[in-house]
């Protein structure tokens, strides 16, 4: 099944905008500025979207309640005006006119995620900024502000981010892909919005990571990194210690002329393991990892 969206939509993501107990999708449409809001049906299907502005060039979304009213908002990383959209829902449902974060000049930010990186059970937002080598965090008021960004210095251009406890000690901390690099970085938190300073790990020559996510592969309770490698047409995992490092990467090949972008995860086969699903660009396909061990 399709469905209509903006123009070149380049992320999405999934929640419950409505509160009906379905879920409902947002894409992020680049040559738009805008997103759209499809509301799912329950069963697979979903309305004409609904369409909300952005800043220029929106290049990643993601949802979380950010002023603590039990509906869920949508913020925008727009790569073309190096800002922040963050869209607050109306009880019905439409988004307020949007708050603007600033990520500064030449920042380029390509993804976002969202966490509590300060233990105030209010949310925050990351961004990758992939022009300026940063990635910039603005603490959560939950009252429909944030505070001036903070930054942090990592590789060469940052592509994609996420969050997730690497050392146990209930506290968010961030991965990135540094795809000029050749790398992913860590940053460890301290639990009150600040970090370490960054810890490497190679890749491998001419990778060009592109894309990361986080997970328990191998049921050990720490979490490990997977990483698209869009140059080596590689998927590379980075196995967690649960004290903060990891092991060097294994590689998975993808074939020549793949060109992976994206991996999710998920127990596709109901054997309580990880799996990974892989979006080709190269070749249109999916490519699907299924543990067996």
């Amino acid at each position: 099944m399709t469905f209509s969206t903006g123009s070149l939509p380049q992320s999405v993501a999934v929640g419950n905008f409505d509160n009906d107990t379905r879920l409902d999708i947002v894409v992020a449409n680049s040559n738009d500025n805008s997103v759209s809001v499809l509301l799912g049906y329950g069963n697979g299907s979903f309305q004409n979207q609904m369409t909300f502005s952005t800043g220029s060039y929106p290049y990643s979304v993601a949802v979380g309640d950010f002023n603590n009213d039990i509906r869920l908002d949508i913020v925008v990383a727009n790569y073309g005006s190096n800002d922040v959209s963050v869209l607050l829902r109306f009880i019905i449902i439409g988004f307020m006119n949007r708050i603007t974060l600033t990520a500064g000049h030449g920042s380029r930010p390509r993804s976002v995620v969202i966490a509590d990186f300060n233990n105030d059970s209010r949310m925050d937002v990351a961004l990758s900024n992939s022009g300026s080598y940063t990635i910039a965090i603005f603490l959560g008021d939950g009252n429909y502000s944030f505070s001036n960004l903070t930054t942090y210095s990592t590789g060469s251009t940052p592509m994609s981010i996420a969050v997730a406890d690497f050392n146990n000690d209930s506290r968010s901390d961030i991965v990135f892909a540094n795809y000029n690099s050749q790398t992913v970085s860590i940053f460890l938190g301290y639990g009150n919005g600040c970090f370490t300073n960054q810890s490497i790990y190679s890749t491998g020559p001419d990778s060009s990571p592109y894309f990361v996510a986080v997970g328990d592969f191998d049921n050990d309770t720490a979490i490990d990194i997977v990483v698209i490698t869009r140059g080596a047409n590689n998927l590379g995992i980075f196995l967690g210690y649960g004290n903060g490092t990891f092991s060097n990467v294994t590689l998975m090949p993808m074939g020549y002329g793949s060109n992976p972008f994206c991996v999710l995860l998920g127990d596709f086969n109901n054997d309580r393991k990880l799996d990974f699903a892989v979006a080709n660009k190269g070749t249109d396909s999916l490519s699907m990892f299924l543990q067996t061990c």
